[in-house]
């Protein structure tokens, strides 16, 4: 039974724009965001959007990468059939033959994407910090009955020059394509994310290939070829977040929209979408201009908007506006709303603190207790805990326990 789809990912690069960051490094490995690498965004997206089957093409310092990807199992692609393959061009008889560009790496697999049977391919970039729904794209692919697709996205137009661009009719059918063209027609850049039907990339492959004149390149090669023939050609227009960080510049500014999720459109947070690293199932831990933190030992995945001090937070707990905690353990996956405080306790897993609670206090004297909250228990808005509560049940709004 063949795959419907397959995704083959270029990490080849050497992203000499990146100079010391890639010296020892493929581009694709380079650290992102706290606890990622920017290959973690196609990898995660492929698994979000129901691809199972991924062939990563590497071949410059692919050390890293190699070890980093492993046998797939973060990202839930260590599959008996199918998975993750790191593929890096071919050892011929005279030596190793380097992929001489994006479409002669695919080439040289032919035969690995021919084991899967596909469908349809789709061709990804692995220097890209981008969330998108593959699954949508395949969607639109399939509704136009197209033989090939382009992800695009609108950019402004006196930056339109730096970009390939599809020039598109009102039903997105592609018309021209001009690579970083002096008079932009169109202001529809490509992102180099591409779906075939595989009985038709696979032809143009071959004919490439046979091409002693060709730069064996997608946006050179292949897509004029297919234009030339009018293949039916369509650009699908994507919307989200999506960065190309193949310049020094590129990949700072993408790291500091991290810090500014509700603007950037860039939400490592996002439950819905999760992005999954090598290192741990969650983010890194953000601390918010509203907040104060002292003294404290913060876990991953933390979200803190509120004081807080000689305190130990652990995994996934989110402190709102305006909350105070202090010599508190608080366990986790807890939420401490707004206003409330909570201070000399233990709060186990999974609770919820109201707004403007009270849970615990700073001991007086010989006073040695501690309030304690049970994990999943939620204590209401404005209620009471005493310095020896120790909570099993929920606890209703205004209530006061002790």
């Amino acid at each position: 039974m063949g795959k419907e789809i397959i995704a083959m990912l270029l990490a080849g690069g050497q992203g000499s724009r990146l100079y010391a960051l890639t010296q020892k490094l493929a581009k694709p490995a380079v650290p992102f965001g706290g606890k990622y690498r920017i290959i973690d965004f196609p990898l995660s997206n492929c698994i979000n959007s129901g691809i199972d089957t991924v062939g990563i093409l590497t071949q410059y310092q692919p050390l890293v990468l190699n070890e980093y990807i492993g046998n797939g199992q973060p990202w839930d692609l260590d599959r008996l059939y199918g998975g993750v393959h790191v593929l890096p061009p071919y050892q011929q008889a005279s030596g190793s033959d380097w992929y001489k560009g994006t479409a002669n790496a695919i080439y040289q697999n032919i035969s690995f994407i021919d084991r899967y049977d596909p469908e349809y391919v789709i061709i990804l970039s692995g220097d890209q910090i981008c969330k998108q729904d593959y699954s949508d794209f395949l969607r639109f692919h399939k509704e136009k009955g197209a033989e090939f697709s382009v992800a695009v996205m609108e950019v402004p137009w006196d930056e339109a020059s730096r970009f390939g661009l599809m020039v598109t009719d009102e039903n997105d059918k592609i018309s021209e394509f001009q690579e970083k063209p002096k008079n932009p027609k169109s202001n529809l850049a490509s992102m180099g994310i591409y779906i075939f039907n595989w009985d038709i990339l696979r032809k143009y492959l071959i004919e490439d290939e046979a091409d002693p004149e060709s730069e064996n390149d997608f946006g050179n090669n292949i897509i004029p070829n297919l234009l030339r023939d009018e293949r039916k050609m369509y650009a699908y227009h994507f919307s989200g977040y999506w960065k190309d960080v193949g310049t020094i510049s590129s990949l700072w500014e993408a790291n500091m929209e991290v810090l500014d999720p509700e603007h950037s459109g860039i939400d490592l947070f996002d439950e819905e979408w999760k992005i999954y690293s090598r290192n741990s199932g969650m983010t890194g831990h953000k601390i918010s201009a509203k907040a104060v933190v002292e003294n404290c030992l913060i876990t991953d995945g933390c979200r803190i908007d509120g004081n807080v001090k000689h305190s130990i937070l652990y995994a996934g707990v989110k402190v709102e506006e305006g909350a105070v905690i202090e010599d508190a353990v608080i366990m986790g996956g807890s939420i401490i709303k707004k206003g409330a405080v909570v201070k000399h306790c233990i709060i186990a897993e999974d609770a919820v603190i109201g707004e403007n609670a009270v849970v615990g206090a700073m001991p007086e004297g010989d006073e040695k207790g501690v309030a304690t909250v049970g994990p999943g228990i939620y204590v209401g808005d404005n209620a009471i805990i005493g310095p020896n509560g120790m909570i099993n049940e929920n606890v209703k709004d205004g209530e006061e326990r002790w």
